[in-house]
């Protein structure tokens, strides 16, 4: 079926911006845009104060400026002060690093981050 001329277009529908879809927003742009997700798993966490989620991540850095990038987000983001509507991010660490140079260079990294409500 054509579109009718006269009717404009729907604008297309933006993704949601949950929690944990703007944690890794925040992750992208830490990683300059160079940070592919290859795992990411949340887990509900809770002390007798406070809770939230834990978020474990494996990012993906290739090429010599996605390596590069990555060693900017392992240094950057245990300090990084993150913006996330009604959550507080407790901490971020990084786990695990490997580095591979074959088929081409590629850095793989495992955080974790802890994000508690602020409600």
């Amino acid at each position: 079926m054509l579109a009718d001329p006269g009717v404009a277009p729907k604008p297309p529908r933006k993704a949601r911006r949950d929690p944990a879809n703007r944690l890794l927003e925040t992750l992208h742009e830490l990683g300059e845009g160079h940070a592919a997700v290859l795992r990411h798993e949340e887990r509900t966490w809770a002390s007798i104060t406070f809770a939230g989620s834990r978020h474990t991540l494996t990012l993906r850095f290739v090429g010599d400026e996605g390596v590069a990038a990555g060693e900017r987000f392992i240094a950057a983001l245990p300090e990084h002060e993150f913006d996330i509507h009604k959550r507080l991010v407790a901490d971020a660490a990084i786990v695990s690093v490997r580095h591979a140079l074959l088929p081409e260079a590629s850095l793989e990294v495992e955080c974790e981050v802890l994000v508690l409500d602020e409600d």
